[in-house]
C-alpha cells in the first residue's frame, strides 16, 4: 500500500501506478487529481506519459489548446504517439488510437472532451488533473446536474491527493480513501493514516475523521481550510520531506 509520497515526483509515480492497475482491472474512464492550484502541468505531464509509451503509435494525448500541445511536442520530442489540441483540426480519435489521455482539459472544452469520448466508445480515457466542473461555466442547474450524470460521474477517481491545514486526503487505487493529519514534534511535521473510507470524506464525515482523531469536541473543529495559492505544495511536500 502507498503511503503519501514525500516528493511531487513520486506522486507522479504513484499515480502512473494506480492508472495502469485500474486498466488492468478494465476501468475505462480514469481521472487523477493532484490538488494543487499552482501546479504547472507540462512538467507533471512529461514525467506522467513515459509509463505509458507501451502503447506506442496507440496513444494519443490532448491538450486544451495548441499552444500547449506545440510546446509540449517542442520539449518532449519526435515520440510515436499523437500530441494535439482538444480543438486541433487534426485532432479526430483515430481507429488504431487504444488509450486517450487528455492533460488539464477545462470546463471550456467539456463538450469537445464529451464527443472525443462518445466516438473513443469503450477505448479507455485518463484525465489528468482535469477543471471539468467549474460552477461558473457548466451551471449548477438542469444542465450541470445533467453533464454530472451523463458524463461526468463516469470517471473512476484512481489517484487523488489534496493537502488541507494540517491534513491531506489521498487515494491510490485499489487502495481505499485515506486522511492523513499532521502530527508536530518538534521542528518536525509527520503524517500519520487515521481513516480509510471506500468512498471519499467530504463534508461532515471528513469532520468527524478529524474530530475523532484530534479528540475534539464537533463546536472546535471545522472544515479544514484549503492552503493558500502560493504554498499548498511547497509547505505539503516540504513536511512530509522532513
Amino acid at each position: 500500500m502507498p503511503n503519501l509520497p514525500k516528493t511531487l515526483e513520486e506522486s507522479i509515480d504513484q499515480a502512473a501506478a494506480a492508472t495502469k492497475a485500474a486498466l488492468a482491472d478494465g476501468y475505462t474512464r480514469l481521472q487523477i487529481e493532484l490538488q494543487f492550484p499552482e501546479l504547472k502541468m507540462l512538467p507533471v505531464a512529461q514525467q506522467f506519459v513515459p509509463a505509458f509509451e507501451e502503447w506506442g503509435s496507440h496513444l494519443r494525448v490532448y491538450f486544451p489548446d495548441a499552444g500547449a500541445a506545440a510546446l509540449a511536442r517542442r520539449d518532449w520530442g519526435d515520440q510515436p504517439y499523437a500530441i494535439r489540441g482538444i480543438r486541433d483540426m487534426n485532432a479526430e480519435i483515430q481507429p488504431d488510437d487504444q488509450l486517450i489521455l487528455f492533460v488539464e482539459p477545462s470546463s471550456v472544452e467539456v463538450q469537445e472532451v464529451e464527443q472525443l469520448c462518445q466516438v473513443a466508445q469503450d477505448r479507455p480515457v485518463v484525465l489528468l488533473n482535469p477543471k471539468l466542473e467549474d460552477i461558473v461555466t457548466i451551471g449548477i442547474g438542469l444542465a450541470g446536474r445533467q453533464l454530472r450524470e451523463r458524463f461526468l460521474n463516469l470517471f473512476h477517481s484512481c489517484y487523488y491527493l489534496q493537502p488541507l491545514e494540517k491534513a491531506a486526503i489521498f487515494r491510490a487505487y485499489p487502495n481505499a480513501w485515506q486522511v492523513w493529519i499532521a502530527k508536530e514534534d518538534g521542528d518536525n511535521t509527520e503524517y500519520e493514516l487515521v481513516s480509510e473510507t471506500p468512498q471519499k470524506p467530504v463534508g461532515e464525515q471528513l469532520d468527524q475523521i478529524l474530530m475523532a482523531a484530534a479528540g475534539e469536541m464537533p463546536e472546535q473543529v471545522q472544515t479544514p481550510r484549503k492552503k493558500g495559492l502560493l504554498s499548498s505544495m511547497q509547505q505539503f511536500l516540504k513536511a512530509l520531506s522532513q
